[in-house]
């Protein structure tokens, strides 16, 4: 069966997502709609993104354009890759071009700065179109592992199982298993707060704290989650799974997270704007942690972890101060 699939952004997932795809049927056609006219020139002519890949091949099936119609015609699934800040007004921009039957894979991962909006709200609201088929895509999944085939595992979350299993059709391959869940608000907002404990992850691994405060601060943000996620309506055991301890994991301890990378350096005493500056991909953490308290105060859930991560961010707490003021909360029980 011939399918047209559309990734919106060019950024390293996308295109992963989108080599991924194409590889597994010589009959799929994918377009990648970008908006550097540069990047859409090296994978066309190419068959490589220069920008975040430029060891990789592209399959011949990849086609980039920067025209959206052109992209979106005759689409029959959208792979949606545009960072969570940028989502709304991009998805505004593009809607009269969007079938209001076309099923959404999001990608993206994070919160609405203002509005602590998810994506499964932001998508059918930009679209204009309240049941725009959605689906989540999360889980431990680096990008560039993709692309080198490494066997990895994610889960795609929606209310309606016979999307869930179309998109498990359309995802799974040899090295990707598809695992299913109906728990959307679960998959999201672990999704969404793994990066800013992966920022703090990064603060102690920067501040050179130890694997003990490693360990026991990963643990109690995992619990912060879960707190929070169950108040919002998610399933315990959602937080436990790929999208949840799986994704945290590997998006705390190992080196190639963005996240990560942005609490080293604030540990090392760094100064945001200056990490920002320097970076080429958008470290969604940093936005996220913004609505953390927030969204900690609106559920009335003490998330003393992930809020010192929005009042570093917010120049309000040195990660020294904030170290402090962690080790010096009373003495609980464990919940």
């Amino acid at each position: 069966m011939f399918l047209n699939v559309v990734v919106l952004g060019g950024g390293s997932f996308g295109t992963a997502m989108a080599a991924h795809i194409a590889s597994r049927k010589a009959q799929m056609e994918v377009h990648m709609l970008v908006r550097d006219p540069i990047v859409c020139r090296s994978i066309n002519d190419d068959h490589c993104n220069h920008k975040y890949f430029p060891d990789h091949k592209l399959p011949k099936n990849v086609v980039a354009t920067t025209d959206a119609q052109t992209a979106l015609l005759k689409a029959d699934y959208c792979l949606h890759a545009v960072p969570v800040q940028f989502s709304s007004a991009f998805l505004e921009g593009i809607a009269s071009y969007v079938d209001p039957a076309l099923p959404f894979i999001s990608l993206s991962k994070g919160l609405e700065l203002n509005t602590l909006r998810m994506m499964s709200q932001i998508i059918p609201q930009a679209l204009r179109n309240p049941r725009q088929p959605f689906i989540a895509l999360s889980g431990p999944s680096f990008a560039l592992e993709l692309m080198n085939k490494l066997p990895t595992a994610m889960v795609v979350a929606t209310k309606d199982k016979k999307l869930a299993n179309a998109a498990q059709q359309l995802l799974a391959s040899s090295y990707l298993r598809i695992n299913t869940s109906s728990d959307v608000t679960g998959v999201e907002i672990a999704g969404a707060l793994k990066n800013v404990l992966a920022i703090a992850a990064g603060i102690v691994d920067g501040m050179h704290l130890g694997n003990n405060s490693m360990a026991a601060l990963v643990a109690q943000g995992c619990s912060e989650i879960r707190w929070l996620a169950t108040k919002m309506g998610a399933k315990p055991t959602t937080i436990t799974g790929l999208s949840g301890t799986g994704d945290i994991m590997l998006t705390c301890f190992v080196n190639l997270s963005r996240n990560r990378t942005v609490g080293v350096r604030l540990g090392l005493g760094e100064k945001l704007e200056d990490i920002l500056g320097s970076m080429n991909q958008v470290a969604e953490g940093v936005s996220t942690a913004g609505a953390v308290i927030a969204l900690a105060q609106k559920y009335n859930v003490k998330m003393p972890v992930l809020t010192a991560v929005a009042r570093i961010i917010d120049n309000e707490l040195t990660p020294k101060k904030a170290v402090y003021e962690l080790m010096n909360l009373p003495q609980v029980e464990e919940v």
